[in-house]
Formats: structure tokens, sequence, C-alpha cells
């Protein structure tokens, strides 16, 4: 007879969870030592490139830190302008795991029951994933357009000696119109 058959129902019920449990939790903390390499706040300078050619110069920096659920990334971009006056832009999103391995769902609002949840691109509100791809973290964000065009902003963070590298491009119907490539330091 084997271990199993000699208990109750209950207590196989109970065996049954707990081996779930077990499962879950080796999942949630393989997904953890994976993210653990990139959790931290970097900061660095780049040149953005337009369409045009024009090149801006901008502060930028990036925090990554872990969540109960997931992971988050928060970043800030502070253009400066000939004028001498800046313009900064922060945004803050946490992630999820998905059901695909590595693919992370962004929860950026509560729906009625109290979960997050992503927006609605066909209201015009953009579509966020991210993933891992070894060393490498890549944001996504897809914003569908009232005449259905699309425009796809792209983050590549890889991890590198002493910080991440920055590669960044915002396309627009196929056309790249934006990209910078940069190094930010591991603060």
């Amino acid at each position: 007879m084997t271990p199993f058959r000699m208990l109750t129902p209950v207590a196989s019920r109970i065996v049954g969870v707990l081996g779930l449990v077990a499962l879950l939790m080796a999942f949630a903390t393989g997904v953890r030592a994976d993210f653990a390499k990139f959790v931290g706040t970097y900061t660095g300078s780049a040149e953005v490139t337009s369409l045009d050619g024009t090149k801006t110069p901008r502060d930028m920096s990036v925090v990554i830190s872990e969540t109960k659920e997931g992971f988050r990334v928060k970043w800030t971009s502070i253009s400066l302008r000939p004028d001498g006056s800046r313009k900064e832009k922060s945004y803050e999103i946490d992630f999820v795991p998905s059901d695909r391995e590595a693919v992370f769902a962004a929860a950026m609002r509560k729906n009625v029951f109290g979960h997050e949840v992503q927006l609605n691109p066909m209201k015009g509100e953009p579509y966020v994933w991210s993933r891992v791809d070894g060393d490498t973290l890549t944001v996504y964000s897809l914003f569908v357009g009232e005449d259905g065009g699309y425009s796809l902003q792209q983050y590549d963070r890889t991890v590198v000696e002493g910080g991440l590298q920055l590669r960044f491009q915002a396309i627009s119907d196929g056309e790249i119109q934006r990209a910078v490539e940069t190094f930010l330091t591991r603060q």
C-alpha cells in the first residue's frame, strides 16, 4: 500500500494542497531569483535622436524594485530645452506574472473586484507588458491611434557591469520616431 492510500480523503486533500503551495512558492522564488539582478536604482544622461535627426539631451533615471506579486519599474526622463527650461516625465508601472514564462502583464488599474488589470488600447490607453530574456528586461507600450494606426515604445534594459545598458525606440506605423542608447550607472 502506498503512503497516500493510507491517508484519509481529507488528509489526501491537505497533502495535495500543500504540494500545490510548495510548487507555487518554488515558481515565485524562481521568478524572483531571476529578476533580482535587475533590482536597483540607475541614473545617466543621453541624447535622444528624433526622426528629423535633431538631438535632445536628457537626464534619465530608472528604479526597479520587487513587489508582493511581481515587480515595479519607475522611470523618469528630463528633457533640457534650448531656452534652459526642463520638462520632466515620470512613469511607474507594476508588473505581475502572466500565464507565459518570463512574460509579465502590467497591473495599471483596479477592476470592480479590486484586481489590477491592463488598460484598454481601444480607448486610447496604452497596452503595456514586459518580458525577461536573459540579462534583458524589456518593457513594451502599445498605443492604438484614432485612425487605427499604432505607436510602440520599446525599452530594453540590459544588466551589464556597473549598471544597465538602455536602448529605447518609439515606432509609429513601422517608422522609428525617436531612439536612444545609453548607459545608466547603478547607484
